[in-house]
């Protein structure tokens, strides 16, 4: 009985001292309130932003009356009798918190007194503001830190380069700036650095060869320049080394194949010249060479052939050259492969039919000829780029029945003939066909392919007029028919989701429909040279994206509707060369488009990683017929009502259009004369007031414009003198200023007899005595009171300029293991 009596004593106080001690195993009481304030001060934060958001997610868990440790996000480690927090993965935090919200560094601050933490996850959440230094600097046992995907600016601080058990360090995407700091090299435990996608510049220092511990080296996507360190060889335990898109120049250091581990070597879009080293053959693990887009010279080495666990190699976008002669037997499996601008000439090499695992192939700009083999239909490859190459006939329609195909680039060739019914088979995303022989109509099994995004068919002899219709939800974003030879009405059968559509140079007719409207994301609308008729529809103003609009060269008549000026984002207009009447709308003076700056952060270059080569944009630019870049239209604002029958004065309002580079009005019934306010087109290069009814003197205000390199006014009934300035000096060709009632002027050589007239005079309040129009009505914000340029004159008497004949010219590795 004293036995059993004894037991039990035992056993409860087992119990007792079970609970006992697993009730003193939770975070410190200071922790728990550290971590409960960041809760408080991010959606503190969140509210002030006005940021909605549903629920607290994963903070739902965090609770007072709760263990930390037990809570969502969080992790601890026990020492000795009590538990620390050692863990916080907050990746994607906010972003699930509220859509779109951002967030201040300030919410970090209660962390850093969480100083047992040897992980710290706070990648993708829209966290702004300086680095906090002094903060990080108290995390001194931080292993892993990653802090990518934020808006962190400015420069990496000194207190990072003293965490010395750092071995993960992840800062990429963000906007930090400055030199790369040679107090890195005191890292000496770092096994992993991402400074990828910043804004780092100067030369990558050489004491980076201290971080001998390193596994991971990615400096991708900064201002890098200088060649690349040779004190890299001495990291011998580096597997993956990338310095793509930066500006290293000078060769590849030529004992790189002396890093035995490497298994990815990315040195691609730099400006690095010379040979391939001999010594990558002696990399036995490499398995991704990009050496793509720099200034690579001399053949492509045979031996490379010979990299046995090589998977992913890409050459492309070099001065390298490929030996046409050479008997190539590969002893590796791609996955991907490119060859472009190498080059290469006759049919597409047979030994790229045994890459049987082949997912990418780039063999574009060579020189190759022949038609596409029917092998390389059957090898069910995920993207093919042959585009600029000498390649012929028609394409088979095996092609179509893969099921791996993604992109398929064959523009700039000879292809010829009709597409073949099975296109609807494939699961494309991008199809570009430009430039070839391709004729017939599309088929209308093309609308099935639902993954579609972007159509390139522009510059064949395709015909028809029923396009195929795609349904309401298709992907389709981006379509380019350009000069073919479609007909019938305009075609909008596509989904909701457009964003550019280039019809222009074919043969469509009618009016403009009415369910263009449905395209709400529509930037880019371009029907230029066709058959359009019936009047501009104020219905256009309701594509409240549109940035570019070209209806130039077709049948439009009626009178310009005012209501285009509510298109806030309207930076091109083009309707030259139809029959509008009536005034110019002085409404036009609001297009914020052509007020303020482009938005150049989201540059339409910027529409796929992958290589597009849209059509240009046909324009009159500079006195000519031009095609300006559809990657660079961010950079330009036009507005070009030209050769209408257009009729009354010119809106003082459009002077108001301060980003304006080219403004052309010219040959159409205007009359009255120049306003004052063209002197405040601060971006005008290209000014043609030509070919109207315009009297009086050219404005004083002309001395103003700094950027203007074309300014024509002949043809008019201009008088005085030609305002003198160092820009308008260099227009001195006198075709520009021909056929007036007397124009005169040092530019032409053509001096005055009497004394000029005050027909502008400049007032205090700026306005001229013949113009009623309120700068501050308008609200556009000129700064009142520019300085008139002095003009020198000699009289307003003025020799006739005889007129000349006129010539139109046209998630990575998620946690270190």
């Amino acid at each position: 009985m004293a036995c059993q009596i004894q037991l039990a004593v035992t056993y409860f106080v087992a119990i007792f001292l079970f609970f006992s001690s697993n009730s003193s195993l939770c975070c410190p009481q200071d922790q728990k309130e550290a971590l409960l304030l960041f809760k408080e001060l991010l959606i503190r934060e969140l509210i002030q932003n006005q940021s909605s958001f549903q629920s607290l997610a994963d903070l739902e868990s965090w609770n007072s009356g709760l263990d930390c440790c037990n809570w969502k996000r969080v992790t601890c480690n026990s020492i000795k009798s009590s538990k620390q927090v050692n863990g916080l993965d907050f990746y994607y935090l906010v972003p699930s918190l509220s859509s779109g919200a951002t967030v201040t560094t300030s919410i970090l601050t209660p962390l850093f007194r969480i100083t047992t933490l040897t992980l710290l996850d706070i990648s993708d959440n829209s966290i702004q503001g300086e680095i906090p230094s002094i903060g990080f600097g108290n995390l001194t046992k931080l292993v892993h830190l990653d802090m990518s995907h934020n808006n962190f600016r400015g420069s990496i601080p000194r207190e990072l380069f003293l965490l010395r058990d750092l071995q993960y360090l992840d800062m990429s995407s963000n906007l930090i700036d400055g030199m790369l700091s040679g107090e890195l090299s005191a890292l000496r435990s770092l096994r992993y650095l991402k400074l990828d996608e910043n804004f780092l510049y100067g030369q990558i220092q050489l004491q980076i060869g201290n971080l001998t511990e390193l596994l991971v080296l990615s400096l991708r996507q900064n201002k890098f320049t200088g060649g690349i360190p040779s004190s890299l060889s001495n990291l011998k335990k580096l597997e993956i080394l990338d310095l793509s898109n930066n500006s290293l120049s000078m060769g590849v250091p030529p004992d790189i194949g002396t890093l035995p581990n490497i298994s990815t070597l990315a040195l691609s879009k730099n400006l690095l010249t010379g040979k391939i080293p001999r010594s990558i053959q002696e990399m036995g693990n490499l398995k991704t060479l990009q050496l793509d887009n720099n200034l690579l010279s001399g053949k492509i080495p045979a031996w490379l052939f010979h990299l046995k666990n090589l998977q992913s190699l890409h050459l492309g976008g070099n001065k390298l050259s490929w030996d046409n002669n050479a008997i190539i037997v590969p002893k590796f499996q791609l996955s991907e492969l490119s060859l472009r601008s190498c080059q290469i000439s006759g049919h597409i090499p047979a030994w790229i039919s045994n890459q049987t695992g082949l997912n990418y192939l780039d063999l574009s700009d060579n020189q190759l000829e022949g038609s596409f083999p029917l092998w390389l239909a059957e090898m069910d490859i995920g993207s093919i780029i042959l585009s600029d190459n000498k390649l012929s006939g028609s394409l088979p329609p095996r092609l179509f029945q893969s099921q791996s195909l993604s992109i398929l680039a064959l523009s700039r060739n000879n292809f010829s003939g009709e597409l073949p019914e099975t296109i609807g088979e494939a699961d494309m995303m991008m199809l570009m066909l430009s430039d070839n022989g391709f004729s017939g109509s599309v088929p209308e099994s093309l609308s099935k392919v639902y993954r579609l995004i972007l159509l390139d068919l522009s510059k064949n002899n395709f015909s028809g007029n029923n396009f195929p219709t795609f349904s309401s939800e298709s992907f389709l974003a981006y379509v380019d028919l350009f000069s073919n030879k479609f007909s019938g009405p305009i075609p909008t059968g596509f989904g909701q989701d457009m964003i550019m559509l280039s019809l222009g140079q074919n043969e469509f007719s009618g009016p403009l429909p009415r369910n263009l409207t449905k395209f709400l994301q529509l930037r880019h609308l371009d029907l230029h040279d066709n058959n359009v008729t019936g009047e501009v529809p104020s219905f256009l103003s309701q594509l409240s994206s549109l940035q570019v609009l070209s209806l130039r060269s077709n049948s439009l008549e009626g009178s310009i509707p005012s209501d285009l000026s509510n298109l806030t984002k309207l930076q091109i207009l083009d309707l030259y060369d139809n029959k509008l009447n009536g005034s110019i709308p002085p409404r036009f003076g609001n297009l914020q488009g052509m007020i303020y700056p482009p938005d150049t952060s989201s540059i339409s270059s910027a529409l796929f990683s992958f290589p597009i080569q849209l059509e240009d944009l046909i324009v009159n630019w500079k006195a000519s017929k031009q095609g300006l870049s559809r990657y660079n239209l961010d950079f330009y604002s036009l507005l070009d009502l030209s050769s209408n029958e257009l009729q009354g004065e010119i809106p003082p309002s459009l002077g108001g259009l301060k980003s304006l580079k080219l403004l052309n009005i010219s040959r159409n019934h205007l009359s009255g004369r120049i306003p004052l306010s063209f002197g405040n087109l601060e971006s005008i290069e290209t000014m043609d007031l030509s070919h109207n009814n315009l009297s009086g003197h050219i404005p004083s205000t002309f001395a103003k414009l700094q950027e203007i390199s074309t300014l024509d006014l002949s043809n008019n009934k201009l008088v005085g003198q030609i305002p003198q300035s160092p820009q308008l000096d260099r227009i001195n060709d006198p075709k520009f200023y021909a056929n007036n009632t007397g124009v005169c002027g040092a530019q032409i050589l053509v001096p005055s007899q009497e004394a000029p007239s005050t027909e502008y005079p400049m007032p205090e309040d700026g306005k001229s005595e013949g113009e009623s129009f309120s700068w501050e009505a308008a609200a556009i914000g000129f700064p009142a009171g520019f300085t008139a340029a002095i003009v020198v004159v000699y009289g307003t008497g003025c020799f006739h300029i005889k007129p000349r004949q006129q010539r139109r010219r046209p998630r990575r590795s998620r946690h270190l293991t």
